[in-house]
């Protein structure tokens, strides 16, 4: 009992407070409005020029339909390739042969960026939707699909030859044993394919969109208006910042129990 109590108390005196997380957005927003106090507006608006940049393109409809734009592409594109991404992976897992076939090749996907693809997309797709999304589906796939990979080669064959032996049957050594090795690794590959999906259409409608988030950036700049820039530079960290928070840390602690946690 008293070395399970002095465990209990190192583990609490070396914990970190929660609340140190909130600490560093306030800090970063006196920062900004600190520089923005240096420098011209149109170089660095302060924070309430960009709330008012956001009142307005709420009231009068544009905001609403380049996040709808950008965040119906994301959905289509993630979505698609997390499909891919997953049998791929899984089927790579399972094959030497298909691994040793696939590896030149996500060699060579993953060191091209994302963004050299879209004017190739542009001109096999036009400009709009589809191509935003074929974007997307080359940004996300190979990532995941290696993370899925590593998920599927890190079931041992001990674990299954002694579920087998225990009288297991197919669907349950697909529930003990197969999808609590691998849905950490799956997890994991969303997060990265999110990451990347999320990355590469913004870079995209940087260049070949007509209205999303990107767009807005890209116009903004060109323009020469900061709060315009800003907010696009906000929601794009705010729409992944949820999205890691709401989506996936709440998958990562669903899944916790499958592994005994």
């Amino acid at each position: 009992m008293a070395t399970l109590a002095k465990t209990q108390a190192r583990a609490k005196k070396g914990s970190v407070s929660p609340w140190i997380a909130w600490t560093s957005l306030p800090l970063l927003a006196v920062v900004w409005i600190a520089l923005a106090s240096r420098v011209p507006a149109y170089v660095l608006p302060q924070p309430w020029d960009v709330a008012k940049e956001a009142l307005r393109w709420w009231q009068d409809g544009s905001l609403p339909k380049h996040m709808g734009s950008s965040l119906l592409r994301e959905v289509m594109g993630f979505g698609l390739a997390a499909v891919l991404a997953v049998s791929l992976g899984a089927a790579m897992g399972l094959s030497q042969r298909l691994r040793a076939f696939m590896r030149p090749l996500n060699s060579l996907f993953m060191s091209i960026p994302p963004i050299a693809w879209t004017p190739l997309t542009i001109l096999f797709l036009g400009l709009g939707d589809a191509s935003m999304v074929a974007v997307i589906v080359v940004a996300a796939l190979f990532p995941m699909a290696l993370t899925v990979q590593e998920g599927v080669q890190s079931i041992r064959g001990g674990e299954v030859r002694a579920a087998r032996t225990l009288g297991a049957n197919p669907q349950q050594l697909l529930r003990y044993v197969y999808l609590p090795a691998c849905l950490p690794f799956v997890t994991a590959a969303l997060r990265i394919g999110f990451s990347q999906a999320w990355r590469a259409l913004v870079a995209a409608e940087m260049i070949g969109a007509s209205q999303g988030i990107g767009w807005m950036v890209s116009t903004g700049g060109q323009i020469g208006n900061g709060s315009q820039v800003l907010l696009g530079i906000v929601l794009i960290g705010l729409i992944a910042w949820l999205t890691e928070s709401l989506v996936f840390s709440r998958l990562e602690s669903h899944y916790s129990h499958w592994r005994g946690q």
